[in-house]
């Protein structure tokens, strides 16, 4: 658990809003470089990690994570303070009094205004939005204009560290604990053979739309993808249904977005090397990469595990850390498992098979 929140604090350290993300690649590709054969960035700013196994003609199965957070971008200024808009989904609940980084020239800080009680009337107790809020700089009209112009990305000023019950907090666990895992994923493979080669994607834009994974799969063209990120975990406000147990293990998604072939060997597999887990149904879209990851080329199989994760989208995200390590501990024993070597296509050529007549298994 050590390593996994010394990872996870090196990953958070780094700001990386959705369009934004190249400090957080850099600091996410020195903990990779000594785990794979190969680090790149493509031309949109993806981490892409390539770890071979020496078996000619290998299929290649694309593990991801990204590496965005949701953030701020400056849109204008009135007497040094900021207007600005949210990058990614923010509850405008959490954004009152919140400190946070601007990412100028040279960065800075700020605080997000808010009127204090006493100056409020009964009318004024409500939720502001975000375009009625600004930026406190602390600086002067022309400094600020400077420093801090139009289009300047900002994130949440937290940093990560451990509550009670094995649990972690920080900003961007969205979903730099998703990177973490994989990591510790590699870590745990070691030297084992895996029947596919093997690309690990640190992706850009996910908060914006899922860009950097839908451009990173239309260059490598996997034929198998795992996506690997957080869901919403058991709070006493939110609905039972919808939301997953804290220390339950990785929630393996079931729905259309993922292969049942790949949903069925996951579970298998935690079953028979007992780590814990939850199955996440999912009626249509998974909310993650995963989404656009299933139509890569002419389509891969593609599997979604999930991480629980409290307060999602706020400077405070936390998840327990064995949940991190059961996720991990599953993707490991899946990439060394004759259940992977199933789940993958029969040799060269199209991608396609003959639809099955009447009768046959």
């Amino acid at each position: 658990m050590t390593d996994l929140l010394a990872a996870l604090s090196a990953l958070t350290g780094p700001p990386g809003p959705a369009g934004r993300e190249t400090m957080a690649v850099r600091g996410a590709a020195a903990l990779l470089a000594p785990l794979v054969d190969s680090v790149e960035t493509d031309r949109l700013g993806n981490l892409i990690g390539r770890k071979r196994f020496g078996r000619p003609g290998a299929p290649l199965l694309l593990l991801d994570a990204h590496l965005d957070e949701v953030g701020f971008v400056v849109t204008g200024r009135t007497q040094g303070f900021l207007h600005f808009r949210t990058v990614g989904g923010i509850d405008p609940r959490v954004l009152p009094n919140q400190a946070v980084r601007l990412l100028g020239d040279p960065p800075g800080p700020g605080l997000i205004t808010c009127s204090p009680p006493h100056l409020q009337s009964a009318d004024d107790v409500r939720t502001t939005p975000a375009q009625d809020l600004f930026i406190d700089t602390g600086l002067a009209e022309a400094e600020a204009a400077r420093r801090f112009p139009a289009g300047t990305f900002g994130v949440f000023e937290a940093d990560c560290f451990s509550l009670g019950g094995g649990q972690c907090v920080g900003r961007a666990l969205d979903d730099r604990a998703g990177f973490a895992v994989l990591l510790r994923a590699l870590a745990l493979l070691g030297d084992a053979p895996c029947a596919a080669d093997l690309a690990v994607c640190g992706s850009v834009q996910e908060e914006a739309g899922f860009q950097g994974a839908r451009a990173a799969a239309f260059g490598l063209r996997p034929d198998v993808c795992i996506a690997v990120d957080v869901t919403h975990a058991h709070t006493p406000d939110a609905p039972h249904t919808r939301t997953f147990a804290p220390g339950g293990g990785p929630c393996i998604g079931a729905g259309p977005n993922c292969d049942r072939r790949l949903t069925a060997a996951l579970t298998a597999l935690a079953r028979a090397r007992e780590i814990p887990f939850q199955i996440e149904a999912m009626e249509g879209s998974s909310g993650t990469n995963g989404w656009v990851l299933q139509i890569a080329g002419a389509g891969a199989a593609t599997a979604v595990l999930s991480i629980p994760l409290k307060y999602m989208h706020t400077p405070v995200e936390t998840l327990r850390l064995d949940d991190l390590e059961n996720t991990a501990r599953l993707l490991s024993a899946f990439l060394s498992s004759p259940e992977l070597t199933d789940c993958l296509p029969a040799g060269a050529g199209p991608r396609v098979k003959p639809i099955e007549r009447a009768g046959q298994a």
